[in-house]
């Protein structure tokens, strides 16, 4: 089993939504995914899609791009992202993924070689960027869901590795002790896969290891619309 991650297909939900308005980078861009996809990835392996999976509002008018991409090679694993408007009660969703496609919602799947676990995530505060209330409560809820998460993951996964998937960055190249990379370092967390950011966002964004912790950012522009292999994608990096 090897496993791959790219996150924000941004998929049209039964709209008319062309990605390429975010420039022409974007054309076709899932074309380009599935052939990349389809040239690598076998039934043995899993793909990680860290959240903005579907544009779509409503879970009936998601299904057909869930089937478009549990169409393709792979097993594979979604969570929530902030534009996954469909994404209702935890146990809908998995009534309508296809066969083979899984979602999980602070709760953890065994894949037996590694434990997955995962939840949306949130901004966090600070000095500069201070929090609306409302956005507070989001972030403390969050908080509290990756713990569930990780505690979920620990109990199932004994000695073998956690991986874990926020669709929100948990850090930034200039900001790397937040609240979240504080919460992960208390867990036994191999890698962190996220997504989230686009264009110039994606230079902010951290592919590296702090703190013992290795951290993916798998967007698919920040990927040029093609796969990572997580093992793959750590190969050359150096401790920071």
């Amino acid at each position: 089993m090897r496993l791959f991650a790219i996150g924000d297909l941004h998929l049209p939900g039964g709209q008319e939504k062309p990605m390429d308005v975010f420039g022409e980078h974007w054309e076709g861009h899932f074309e380009r995914i599935s052939m990349d996809w389809q040239s690598r990835v076998t039934d043995e392996d899993v793909v990680l899609i860290p959240g903005d999976t579907s544009w779509a509002m409503q879970l009936r008018d998601a299904v057909p791009d869930l089937q478009l991409i549990g169409a393709l090679p792979g097993r594979k694993i979604l969570i929530k992202g902030n534009h996954d408007y469909w994404w209702g009660g935890i146990g809908q969703v998995r009534r309508a993924l296809p066969e083979g496609m899984m979602a999980i919602q602070h709760d953890a799947v065994d894949l037996g070689d590694v434990v997955v676990t995962g939840t949306r995530g949130w901004a966090w505060p600070n000095e500069e960027t201070p929090l609306t209330p409302e956005d507070e409560r989001i972030f403390n809820r969050e908080m509290i869901r990756l713990e569930l998460a990780l505690a979920s993951a620990v109990k199932m996964a004994g000695e073998r590795p956690i991986l874990l998937m926020l669709h929100y960055p948990p850090l930034y190249q200039a900001e790397r002790d937040t609240p979240f990379t504080r919460l992960i370092e208390k867990y036994p967390v191999h890698t962190v896969v996220y997504g989230h950011l686009h264009g110039a966002g994606i230079r902010a964004g951290f592919t590296g290891t702090w703190n013992g912790v290795r951290y993916l950012l798998a967007s698919c522009d920040s990927l040029d619309f093609t796969l990572a292999e997580v093992e793959m994608a750590f190969a050359n990096i150096t401790e920071i």
